[in-house]
């Protein structure tokens, strides 16, 4: 897809429809992958896309907070405080979004991949549990549970604690 010219683009954003497989993820990416465009046609299309999928575009922030920043920043020089703040208000966006349609979890899109950035990682593409040790990259929240590692308990340890305090009082109310 990423050897599209600006009609074909057009054409798929009118016609997205007809296709049962259409992948609005993959759109975005050939936008920034595709050679053949210049930057304007490059704005026109995320532009056009984005009125188009305006939900998805949103939620292309916790799907896949690398691909959303590069879009928005199409064309931009970033300092290095300029990506800073990007990173923040997508962290800031990512809680809203988390918190207005109530998922509890982050298990989906990038999150659910090993990526360390190392191309030669025997772990990359691998799926991991969120929180886990092997889950590099991802974004953190400080409401985030996290999985025994970093002297944070361990919640299936805590689990059993709360059953085995409970146990004699649940046998004394079966004896009675």
């Amino acid at each position: 897809m990423n050897q599209l010219t600006e009609a074909d683009y057009h054409h798929l954003l009118v016609h997205y429809r007809r296709y049962t497989d259409f992948n609005s993820l993959g759109l975005f990416r050939s936008l920034l992958e595709n050679e053949k465009l210049s930057l304007e046609q490059q704005l026109r299309l995320r532009n056009a896309a984005a009125a188009v999928f305006p939900k998805f575009y949103e939620f292309l922030q916790l799907k896949d907070p690398d691909t959303y920043l590069r879009l928005s920043t199409l064309g931009q020089a970033l300092t290095v405080a300029d990506e800073r703040a990007a990173w923040a208000a997508i962290r800031r966006t990512q809680q809203r979004i988390l918190t207005e349609k109530r998922i509890r979890h982050r298990n989906f899109g990038t999150y659910t991949k090993h990526n360390c950035g190392y191309d030669t990682c025997p772990f990359n593409g691998l799926m991991v549990r969120q929180g886990a040790r092997l889950a590099e990259g991802v974004m953190r929240f400080d409401t985030d549970k996290r999985i025994c590692y970093g002297g944070h308990a361990d919640h299936r340890a805590e689990q059993r604690r709360r059953e085995r305090k409970a146990w004699p009082s649940r046998r004394k109310y079966l004896e009675k």
